[in-house]
């Protein structure tokens, strides 16, 4: 292979942004086995895994099961998804303020999008719509999720929340309301009207898309 592709001599005259997934990978691993290159060995477990996004299921014994792939290489994986995994869904300053439902979206999309359970999450504002924190409420299983208002105002009065957002994530991909969502909702925005609290929206994120009930009308 010319100096030029080699993936490191590509990031460094090119940027990462230039480089595929199975060569960003090759950077990590450094080194292939016998006949197979880096390369080849980062495209081999990247279809094996049935894609990037699969890939963080992947346990570390898993990852050693692949031909080319001891702990060490394993462990450097794991390390490198669990990194992003934490930039993507690193609190950004108290300070942000969330005025649309795109907005509010875009902020849990990533973290939110690949979990094979149904999180159900709350954000919790001040008088201007700042953050002040995401709680996690409930993780359910694959098709539904346990939420009851005390655990949402609970935090919310102590943290002397304002107004919440509720967020939570459909594996399936597909951010239709369940009844059950409908249902939630609306017991949730009942007990908010009693305390003085708002629920001001209910996101549910889905695979790169996103369901408002406040844009749908349902709240």
């Amino acid at each position: 292979m010319p100096l030029e592709e080699q993936p490191r001599e590509k990031m460094k005259e090119q940027g990462a942004e230039k480089l595929s997934n199975a060569e960003l990978l090759a950077i990590l691993l450094r080194t292939g086995y016998h006949e197979t290159t880096a390369i080849q060995l980062a495209e081999r477990i990247i279809s094996q895994a049935g894609g990037l996004r699969f890939l963080p299921d992947y346990t570390l014994e898993e990852l050693q099961e692949i031909k080319g792939i001891g702990l060490a290489k394993a462990v450097q994986i794991k390390a490198a998804l669990e990194l992003g995994r934490r930039m993507a869904s690193a609190l950004r300053p108290a300070s942000l303020s969330l005025g649309s439902p795109q907005e509010v979206a875009n902020f849990l999309m990533e973290e939110m999008r690949y979990y094979h359970k149904e999180y159900f999450k709350v954000i919790l504002l001040n008088t201007k719509n700042q953050i002040i924190s995401i709680e996690d409420i409930s993780i359910g299983s694959l098709n539904s999720s346990i939420v009851h208002p005390r655990e949402i105002y609970h935090l919310a009065v102590k943290k002397s929340a304002a107004a919440v957002i509720l967020v939570h994530n459909h594996p399936s991909g597909d951010p239709s309301p369940s009844r059950e969502d409908m249902e939630v909702t609306k017991r949730v925005a009942e007990a908010g009207k009693i305390l003085g609290i708002n629920v001001l929206d209910h996101i549910i994120i889905g695979e790169g898309r996103y369901l408002s009930f406040k844009q749908k009308g349902f709240l």
